[in-house]
């Protein structure tokens, strides 16, 4: 049976800043008063299901049941995004970056390229998409392509591969042509052989363990994600990235993020199509 709540609860501004704690420490995002219909807006849909009749049970359900917190995380993630998002950075990627890292690889060596966040799948299958047509040496070596997010439900969307036009339209035609499926009106599912080229694992940037378990990698796509961090956690997350970027590997952010406002630890690198961050060589 539902709980009796007709409306939005309304939660105590007590209420409101231990919920927020809570969702800060297991995720480094952060909320308050600012944010409250949106808060309320989500929690009402969890009580809902879970059948809560109060906020203070459903905040003791969230401390005991390890599904419940990663349903509610999901609910609290953003994962607005489309195909070649900030397309200047891709460019970058195959014009100035790659060629600077097999300097020092030979024929078939592993490159190992990060999207962290993944959201459901978009920016991580960009890169793969991308490489294929404008990377003339996309098979002289073995490039392995990971996506990471700490949302359940967009890594899922994400290995199932399916898009909606939006998520399409930045894409050229023969493009969608040669690497999409029409599914049904107006959605579109990418083909198996790009599927199965990107893998996706849950990570958390905050989280150094589940950071350290995807190994290190050469270059880490991480942006639009650290604005909605506050400075430790911020921190944190960079210097989590720093530890799983191999020397000399380069990380790109999004066009409002400035590393150099965080931490001291990566070069500036000003290539001609993208500004982006390189741990210094060993």
């Amino acid at each position: 049976m539902s709980p009796p709540l007709a409306a939005t609860p309304v939660l105590s501004a007590d209420e409101l800043k231990r919920f927020c704690e809570f969702l800060y420490a297991r995720t480094g995002m952060q909320f308050g008063e600012t944010k409250r219909y949106y808060i309320e807006r989500r929690l009402y849909e969890r009580l809902a299901a879970t059948n809560a009749l109060s906020f203070a049970d459903y905040l003791l359900l969230l401390r005991s049941d390890p599904a419940e917190t990663a349903t509610v995380i999901n609910s609290f993630t953003v994962n607005e995004t489309y195909f070649y998002r900030e397309e200047h950075q891709l460019r970058c990627l195959s014009e100035s970056l790659l060629p600077e890292i097999t300097g020092t690889r030979g024929p078939g060596d592993r490159i190992r390229i990060w999207s962290q966040p993944c959201s459901t799948g978009e920016e991580a299958y960009s890169i793969a998409l991308w490489l294929l047509e404008n990377w003339r040496m996309v098979d002289a070596y073995n490039i392995e392509i990971v996506g990471s997010d700490i949302d359940g439900d967009a890594l899922a969307a994400a290995r199932e591969g399916l898009y909606g036009d939006r998520a399409l339209s930045r894409l050229p035609q023969p493009v969608i042509d040669a690497y999409f499926e029409p599914v049904r009106r107006g959605k579109h599912r990418i083909i198996d052989d790009l599927r199965e080229s990107v893998v996706f694992t849950a990570a958390n940037l905050i989280d150094r363990g589940s950071m350290k378990d995807q190994g290190v990698f050469d270059i880490i796509f991480c942006r639009n994600v650290l604005i909605y961090f506050d400075d430790d956690s911020r921190a944190r997350a960079v210097n989590h990235l720093h530890d799983s970027l191999a020397p000399g590997g380069f990380i790109c952010l999004g066009h409002t993020e400035s590393m150099s406002r965080i931490s001291d630890r990566f070069a500036i690198r000003r290539f001609p199509d993208a500004i982006v961050y390189q741990r210094p060589p060993a």
